[in-house]
């Protein structure tokens, strides 16, 4: 999936949810943990078994995930 080694989708792992490596640690956790103003500094020190590069990748995934595509109209569709 477009080079996101570090993120895996296992049904027996989270229910199947985005995880980072295999673990038990949801990249949604990581974004939650982003959004209220953790650095990578604070994350790591709470999860110590976490890699820089975890982090960034599910950065990455999340903008990867809400990208916007616009679709362009095509013909007469008058309103």
């Amino acid at each position: 999936m477009l080079g996101f080694d570090r993120i895996t989708f296992d049904p027996r792992i989270m229910g199947g949810q985005a995880c980072i490596r295999g673990m038990r640690v949801p990249v949604s956790l990581i974004l939650n943990l982003v959004a209220n103003g953790k650095t990578v500094d604070e994350i790591r020190e709470d999860y110590p078994y976490l890699e820089p590069e975890d982090i960034q990748q599910s950065l990455m995934y999340a903008a990867w995930l809400t990208r916007e595509q616009v679709y362009p109209i095509v013909g007469n569709q008058a309103g």
